[in-house]
């Protein structure tokens, strides 16, 4: 019994009203609304962990020691992956299919799958001891016979060790009044070896209509019994492996959270503390290179952020105060500190990842018509094996009872409607799974099913379409300046800038092998450009606006030569020296290799392709030219995206 901790009542985990999870333990309630007052103040009742303090509404840790990952808790709520619909605490078998249940929601300290361990293990004695039995099958075949008993010798352990889940779930369905494949391969299995050891010891017994009418012997089918044992032990080991590897996937997403925050005490010390530790209001660091730990807002600093993780825009996107940072995304160059906003289950990551189980777990609509087939085929099947039995055993040819017996273990064994129930969702998990990998995300099996139906795609620019990594294109400058001037001065004071446009510069100088000179008086004027002093010339880059703001006279100049460079999707970067108009050099992000190819094969299955892009007109229509895209929309702001998917 548990203490409900709101109104003191004892109450059993197994029948609470309600079930909370505070700090990686359960809290179980006699009502709802003992469960709500405990979420609303989970400390008021358990108090706050050690080694933190409340200081102004938030909860600041002081030098926590890291802590062991606790054990898989045994009262987490698990379900069946064939049927969702089943939940309970603790792990177990499903009443339904007899598959092992697993855990709600996917850790990424699980632990190694003992089901699929125990499966394996005993696979492999059952290989061991069923091959001699195939061996004598195949000698008795050219009339060298082998003793009975050593065939039961080898055979036992199999059907009896090897096959004991089998009969146990068969139980269960019989009990639980849902019957299914364990039904069936219990009762075949059962009944050939039953009737084995029964004519091994006691042949008396048998009538005429048992034996051979040349030999007088009784046929046992040891044999039969143990292969499709080991047979059925070999498909529950393959589909235990891809429910592993699906449920990798889950934990491989688990794993692009960090595993420490860096908190930001008030009095200025700083601290590494496991990720769980870190609470609402905490201020953490985020050094450049790592990962930011929560969700949370930008208090101080300037830096760009990875964010494709989540976006899958591969430009890092500038962070500066009052900015929006996620949990995963990986910092850049800068240094920055951000106040946690949401922890733990709450931050985008771990909303993803239980969205991705979520969708495993849920049934197409094809899934229900297969669930209504399984629910009346193996009660038929355990007819129509009664009915054949009757029939041989009625005309077969003798020995008639013996025919009888193996052609209805044959219904029996042969009619297992294992791809009946388990091909459906076992192609969902697996689906679901290997598209998070490949950052596809699947709402539900019911979205997957239609996803066969659709006559339009709707993709984004950058990162999709193109490489998502802006590179060095054209290089411009005007009479009386050689590019390479013209490039080495350009490169030499983005050095200095934290821009992806100026970092694609610099590579592209580096490229050519040019030698960058040292920037004195850097300055970076945000949205326009940067300036610095190279070899004692004053050297600016930026936008046009930028340099006639910055008194270069004949910048207007430079503005025809921009024109041809932006029609075609680049983004012209103006160069003055001294003073003076030196030239232009362009990024683009370079359209990929296979993404032509790509939309002619979308083409080629009738599929119309769209365009929905942010960037600005012009850009976007040279990409779309380019490839022969059917239509674009261009400017368009991520929340007003939506919107244009649903006109569609």
């Amino acid at each position: 019994m548990e203490k409900d901790l709101v109104c003191g009542m004892l109450v059993d985990p197994a029948k609470a009203a309600a079930t909370s999870v505070y700090q990686g333990k359960n809290y179980f309630f006699c009502a709802l609304g003992c469960k709500k007052k405990f979420d609303a103040n989970p400390t008021q009742y358990v108090g706050k962990p050690a080694g933190l303090v409340q200081l102004g509404g938030a909860q600041i840790g002081i030098l926590p020691a890291p802590k062991p990952a606790p054990p898989p808790n045994p009262l987490a709520e698990y379900t069946c992956p064939m049927d969702p619909e089943i939940r309970q605490l603790g792990p177990g078998t499903c009443p339904k299919c007899g598959m092992a249940l697993e855990p709600v929601t996917a850790t990424i300290d699980d632990g190694p799958n003992h089901e699929l361990i125990d499966m394996t293990r005993r696979f492999w004695v059952c290989v061991v001891l069923t091959a001699p039995l195939l061996a004598i099958m195949l000698l008795d075949m050219f009339g060298v016979g082998a003793s009975n008993w050593i065939q039961f010798l080898f055979a036992a352990p199999v059907v009896l060790w090897g096959g004991w889940p089998f009969f146990v779930r068969g139980y269960q369905s019989v009990l639980n009044r849902h019957l299914n494949m364990f039904t069936l391969i219990a009762l075949g299995t059962g009944a050939a070896f039953l009737y084995s050891i029964i004519a091994l010891l006691f042949p008396a017994i048998f009538p005429d209509s048992f034996r051979d009418h040349h030999s007088g012997s009784l046929a046992v089918y040891f044999e039969p019994a143990a292969v499709i044992v080991t047979l059925v032990l070999l498909g529950q080991v393959l589909e235990l492996r891809a429910r592993s590897q699906t449920s990798s996937a889950l934990k491989a997403l688990l794993g692009l959270a960090p595993k420490n925050a860096r908190i930001v005490m008030p009095n200025g010390v700083e601290e590494d503390i496991p990720i769980e530790h870190v609470m609402l209001g905490n201020r953490l660091r985020i050094r450049p290179g790592e990962k930011v730990p929560v969700d949370g807002i930008v208090r101080e600093g300037n830096s760009s952020i990875d964010e494709s993780m989540v976006t899958g825009e591969p430009l890092p996107v500038e962070k500066e105060s009052g900015s929006k940072v996620t949990g995963g995304t990986i910092n850049g160059t800068g240094s920055l500190i951000m106040e946690a906003e949401r922890v733990g289950a709450d931050t985008l990551l771990s909303q993803i990842v239980r969205m991705v189980g979520d969708a495993q777990r849920s049934r197409a609509p094809i899934q229900r018509l297969a669930d209504v087939v399984a629910g009346w085929f193996v009660p038929l099947v355990i007819l129509v094996a009664i009915a054949t039995f009757a029939v041989w055993a009625t005309f077969g040819p003798e020995p008639r009872m013996s025919h009888a017996l193996v052609n209805a273990v044959a219904v029996l064994i042969i009619a297992c409607p294992c791809a009946l129930g388990l091909a459906t969702p076992m192609s969902i998990m697996v689906g679901t799974g290997r598209g998070a990998q490949a950052g596809v995300l699947i709402r539900n099996a019911e979205a997957l099913e239609i996803l066969e139906k659709i006559d339009t795609l709707v993709v984004d620019k950058t990162g999709t379409l193109t490489e998502g990594k802006p590179r060095l294109v054209e290089i411009q400058p005007v009479p009386g300046t050689d590019g390479i001037t013209l490039l080495a001065a350009a490169a030499s004071v983005e050095q200095s800038s934290e821009h992806p446009l100026a970092a694609a510069i610099v590579a592209g100088a580096q490229e050519r092998g040019l030698t960058l000179g040292r920037t004195e008086d850097f300055q970076s004027f945000t949205g326009g450009g940067v300036s610095g002093v190279v070899a004692g010339r004053k050297v600016i880059v930026g936008k046009l606006d930028f340099l006639n703001e910055q008194g270069v006279t004949d910048a207007d100049a430079l503005a025809a030569k921009a024109e041809p460079l932006q029609s075609q999707g680049q983004t012209a970067m103006f160069v003055a020296i001294d003073g003076k108009a030196a030239g232009i050099v362009s990024v683009a992000d370079p359209i990929k290799a296979s993404t032509a190819e790509a939309i002619r094969s979308l083409h080629d299955l009738g599929l119309k392709v769209s365009m929905l892009t942010g960037d600005n007109r012009r850009t976007a229509d040279a990409v779309a030219k380019a490839l022969g895209i059917d239509s674009v929309e261009a400017g368009v702001a991520p929340g007003d995206k939506h919107a244009r998917i649903e006109a569609l």
